[in-house]
């Protein structure tokens, strides 16, 4: 899994009013949390850019007062009018436990409905996963070529090695679904 290193600066004052001064000053305020110890920091938002604004995934390494912690971005709060970044949490990797994080999806090979006039679908671009951080891959692929016109692949269909699927089994992945030139081509053959 790729990681994007990021600085940051501590915080010690806390509540709306030292929030605020921070949002103030251009910062975003962030929170780390897991491993029995929560830390509060500021971070620049031109630094978060390439971990928010993108489909891929991350491990983050922030350095809070010249300490390294890995993590994992779990929540971002908008503003609602102005689209900029509130406020960010952050969860803790420890060493030996898993992690859960949304990994994209990627459709891989020519689906055999697709060659007989079908439209092949992405329903999920994301899964989340559970699995130990050095086990965590950068996409999940998934192979389409024996998928027919009107058949589905559901979360439950998928099997890789180390990981355990946070996605609820009965969610749809990808589907190749019937048009008018499939079922043109289905009465042609009958």
């Amino acid at each position: 899994m790729k990681t994007l290193s990021i600085e940051t600066s501590a915080r010690n004052e806390y509540g709306k009013k030292a929030t605020k001064a921070i949002r103030r000053q251009g910062l975003v305020p962030c929170v780390l949390c897991g491993g029995g110890e929560t830390v509060s920091f500021a971070v620049d938002p031109r630094a978060v850019k390439p971990l928010i604004y993108t489909p891929n995934s991350y491990i983050v390494e922030l350095t809070i007062d010249g300490r390294k912690e890995l993590a994992v971005l779990r929540d971002v709060q908008f503003h609602p009018v102005r689209e900029e970044i509130l406020h960010m949490d952050f969860y803790r990797v420890q060493e030996g436990k898993p992690v859960s994080i949304a990994i994209p999806v990627r459709l891989s090979g020519n689906a055999e409905g697709v060659k007989v006039g079908g439209k092949l679908v992405l329903s999920a671009r994301k899964l989340i996963v559970s699995a130990l951080v050095d086990q965590l891959p950068d996409e999940i692929v998934v192979d389409v070529t024996s998928l027919g016109v009107g058949k589905t692949i559901f979360v439950g269909d998928l099997k890789f090695e180390g990981l355990r699927f946070v996605t609820p089994a009965t969610t749809a992945v990808c589907a190749v679904r019937v048009t008018r030139a499939s079922r043109g081509a289905d009465a042609a053959a009958k």
